[in-house]
């Protein structure tokens, strides 16, 4: 027993040495150093500032559930609250206690009062909670909650404030309304629940503006009080139908938006009606309520004033500014002015939102600050190499023009080379004195904004694309944006599927600039849309904008590249049809393999492009149904192989010194399928399949086993997160193929001629968090180890090493395994904090991680986003490849000089004494 026990403690002593081992460990002075964040709140729903108060705050509610307040001198943010995603935590009303009428008997809450409020939220609907915030600390004051008897129909409920009560609106459409009032602070009930007869009422038709119910019904305008004792059917002809929907003018009571102009719901509401804008927000100014109007034309912001009463221009409230195009169009949301004694309207600032989700305060005809929200939503990320610094452009401009015009380089022998390396040099010692002296080229736009390529391939662009449409390029060591653009009227594709953002071109063709797409669908056709753009600069490049008259069905990109360097990009339309962009390239679609997946029917098609008579023709291969005999099976996930992998080592070895040889099949794709079962609840099925052949290699089913599921596929191992709702806990199964021990072919894979069933290593890991988001990460040639990044729920990201997730680490400990070099297996994961590679920088809503390799084999890019976005890079292996930043070089330097003179000097001595020697 004694001797089993010690043996124990061994086994855990040498796992506990390997784990600390692997931990990549940050110093306190390097915090921030190789990395940064950015903090988002997302797009704007509601937002006030208040400028005359003790502190000047603008408080902000957006469409990600979040609220916040901004610094309005800044935009930066002080507090903000983050509530729970989807409808449980969309925020219904937002109110501030000081935009709240004269009449109402509210006040703002003291620091630890039950009593009034400072900000009121209504969040979520079952159930609904209203909590009373502090709007200087954003600390949670109280709260009570409403559970509805029917929570379906509680999804579309409305609330609106008036004189210390708050109203539930319960809509039952084509029906009736349910009405119930409630105080504020303490959710006591002041009445019984009022139904309102209205068969007219539609989701797509009504609206709620302030305390009136108001539906379009065609050219006619359908109102209900709804704080009346005895509600009355208002009706109010508009002359015409409107083309637009109808919205509600937030702070009058009773007017509404209709085709950008101002309508009161009664006549006996007093209304502007000659004004017209695409926005309208109500302010003061002097003592006045204020209408101000935001709209642009020709490229100029334009904010205008009117007195609410008169409808008389205010000109102190004027504004003009230059509009970029990367906004799209604007919504003012909230202004005030800060009181001085000229009251000439310098102190005014206004809060806009734009279709672009991007927050832009403008004040005295200037943009005081600007936040970009749409990286709150990102849906694609590329890593773009930056171009060569001028001198080395100027050198590489030479150097091939000599090269074209010399034949004699083609020979390759030691005699061309020398003459080759010396010209170099003469060549770039010659731009070097020109730029000293001054005589040089001035420098270009992109040396100016120091983007240039280092020596290893650390400083990169970072382009990404969010899911409003705007692109972003961004410096990814400082994290400043270069330049922004906006594509408007685009959209995800009909299936779910997120937009792409593909890479054509890299810089590493000089002169030729790099070249990036985004591919999408347009709202209004629903066909494609492709964009071609400079990812270095944001310019439109080889047309630009293309619009598609046809649907977008499946996509790839070639393979090879024409003279130009460019990748193609193949398109499969609704009807199989095939095109390439740019045409010319057609001829490197012959004998591609293209496939699509239908998520709804589980099934995958495979296809065979071929290129004949300047035509492309697609020929059906093979079917696959993954729906199960009853049909109900869904395919909920789809992962592929990062195209641009590199496999570095073939096999593994065994501990008799034999080879394990990877399976690995670069034309493999894993597919998760999803259904519902009477006895074990759910089931989650994993097929990996060869989508050139249509052949399933391997296939495993899970029993009570559910989404959430996160995949990671890598040369011939599979990882992925669900949750078991057995034992209600979260599980990571990994998987290996290996072909044996004999290799079928050492140097080209083909799928027509695969080799048997591969042998397959599969375990299951307990993982103590929620898993949000997985990737692995890669180098440029594939020789560092593989490490796997983990989002978690609260908002870390976690490296593990593969070793631990190692399918074959032997359950009980041998000498095979520990000379093949895998950890005895524990069921639970280990999450150390050192393994952070965020330390303490949390990222909110963590749902996405992307990695690309740099100039350093040991190193590894990473790009992480939810709420937030985060940058950094990690290196797996540690950087072996790279001295460390407190490497000694002045003691380095003088061992070297005193170990070459004390060589030379004993050479002396020995010389003189051999020659001694010899005269004996």
């Amino acid at each position: 027993m004694f001797s089993q026990n010690k043996g124990l403690a061994k086994l855990l002593s040498v796992f506990m040495l390997v784990v600390i081992g692997t931990v990549n460990c940050l110093y306190e002075d390097q915090i921030k150093k190789f990395d940064w964040r950015t903090t988002q709140i997302g797009r704007l729903d509601q937002a006030y500032v208040e400028l005359n108060g003790f502190q000047p705050r603008l408080l902000v509610s957006t469409k990600e559930n979040v609220i916040a307040s901004l610094c309005p001198k800044s935009g930066e943010v002080l507090w903000r609250q983050v509530f729970e995603t989807g409808p449980r935590g969309s925020i219904k009303l937002m109110q501030l206690s000081s935009a709240s009428s004269g009449a109402d008997a509210t006040a703002a809450a003291r620091p630890g009062s039950a009593h009034g409020f400072d900000l009121l939220t209504v969040q979520g609907h079952a159930p609904a909670l209203i909590r009373g915030w502090n709007a200087n600390t954003g600390n949670l004051e109280w709260e009570w909650s409403l559970m509805p008897l029917q929570t379906e129909k509680a999804l579309s409920s409305m609330w609106f404030y008036q004189n210390a009560m708050i109203y539930h609106v319960l809509p039952v459409w084509k029906s009736h309304l349910e009405v119930t009032p409630y105080f504020a602070t303490s959710g006591q009930a002041t009445g019984n629940t009022a139904k309102i007869t209205a068969p007219w009422i539609s989701e797509e038709k009504c609206i709620l503006a302030g305390t009136y119910f108001t539906c379009i019904e065609g050219s006619q305008l359908i109102s209900l009080d709804l704080t009346a004792n005895q509600p009355q059917v208002i009706s109010k002809a508009l002359g015409e139908t409107p083309v637009k929907p109808i919205r509600a003018m937030e702070g009058i009571n009773g007017v509404i938006v209709v085709d950008d102009k101002l309508v009161g719901v009664k006549d006996d509401i007093p209304v502007c009606n000659a004004l017209r804008g695409n926005s309208f927000t109500l302010g003061r100014f002097n003592n006045q309520n204020v209408i101000v109007t935001a709209n642009v034309k020709d490229k100029y912001l334009n904010i205008d004033g009117y007195i609410s009463e008169s409808c008389q221009q205010i000109t102190e409230l004027t504004n003009s500014m230059p509009y970029p195009d990367h906004y799209g169009s604007p919504v003012i949301k909230s202004f005030d002015c800060k009181m001085n004694r000229n009251n000439d309207g310098k102190g005014c600032l206004f809060i806009t939102d734009t279709s672009d989700d991007s927050i832009l305060a403008v004040q005295q005809s200037k943009s005081r600050w600007t936040r970009s929200e749409a990286l709150a939503n990102i849906i694609a990320t590329e890593f773009i190499d930056l171009p060569l610094a001028d001198s080395e452009g100027e050198l590489e401009k030479e150097m091939k023009g000599k090269a074209g015009d010399d034949t004699s380089l083609e020979t390759a022998d030691i005699v061309s080379a020398f003459i080759h390396r010396i010209s170099s040099q003469v060549l770039h010692f010659k731009s070097l004195l020109l730029h000293v002296i001054g005589l040089g080229s001035k420098p270009s736009a992109t040396q100016k904004a120091g983007l240039v390529r280092d020596a290893f391939g650390l400083h990169k662009m970072l382009v990404i694309l969010t899911k409003s449409g705007k692109v972003f390029g961004i410096d990814n060591m400082s994290g400043k944006q270069h330049w922004q653009l906006y594509l408007d009227n685009v959209e995800e594709f009909s299936n779910g599927e997120q937009m792409r953002l593909l890479i054509q071109r890299t810089s590493k063709h000089f002169p030729l600039h790099a070249l990036c797409m985004v591919v999408a669908k347009d709202k209004t056709t629903g066909n494609g849309v492709l964009y071609r753009f400079n990812p270095i600069t944001g310019q439109p490049a080889e047309g630009g904008l293309l619009q598609l008259n046809y649907q977008i069905k499946q996509l790839s990109m070639l393979p090879e590249t024409d003279t130009d360097f460019v990748k193609g990009i193949l398109i499969m339309d609704s009807n199989n049809k095939v095109q390439v962009y740019p045409e010319h390239a057609k001829s490197k679609a012959n004998g591609l393999y293209m496939y699509t997946a239908n998520k709804a029917t589980g099934s995958l098609n495979g296809f065979y492009v071929k290129y004949e008579n300047s035509q492309l023709t697609t020929l059906p291969l093979w079917s696959v149904d993954l729906s199960g005999h009853n049909g109900d099976h869904q395919i909920i996930s789809v992962a592929s192989k990062n195209p641009i992998e590199t496999v570095h080592s073939q096999g593994r070895v065994m501990p008799d010194r034999s080879v394990l040889y990877k399976y690995i099949n670069p034309n493999l794709v894993a597919v998760f399928t999803q259904a519902s079962d009477s006895i074990h609840k759910y089931l989650l099925n994993v097929y990996l399949i060869d989508v050139v052949s249509g052949s399933v290699v391997f296939s495993m089913m899970h029993r009570k086993v559910r989404p959430p599921l996160h995949v990671v596929h890598s040369e011939n191992w599979l990882a992925y997160a669900h949750y078991n709702d057995k034992v209600r806990r979260t599980e990571i199964t990994t998987i290996e193929l290996y072909e044996g021990k004999t290799q079928a072919n050492s140097t080209v894979w083909s799928s027509l001629r695969a080799p048997p069933m591969p042998l397959v290593e599969r375990q299951t890991y307990i993982i103590p968090t929620l898993v949000t988001s997985m990737r692995e990460t890669i180098t440029e040639r594939g020789i560092t180890s593989k490490d796997v990044l983990i989002g978690t729920a609260s908002g870390s990201i976690v490296e593990l090493p593969w070793a631990l997730l190692d399918p074959r680490r032997p359950i009980s400990s041998s000498s095979n395994g520990r000379e093949e070099g895998a950890m005895p297996y524990i069921p639970e994961l280990p999450l150390p904090t050192e393994n952070m590679i965020n330390y303490n920088q949390t990222i909110s809503r963590l749902n996405y991680i992307y990695t690309a390799p740099s100039g350093l084999e040991s190193t590894c890019l990473v790009v992480a986003a939810g709420l937030d976005m985060f940058v950094t890079r990690i290196s797996p292996s540690k950087t072996y490849d790279l001295l460390k930043e407190d490497f000694d070089y002045i003691l380095i330097s003088i061992v070297l000089v005193v170990l070459t003179t004390g060589s030379l000097v004993a050479k002396h001595l020995a010389s003189r004494k051999s020659l001694k020697q010899a005269w004996k």
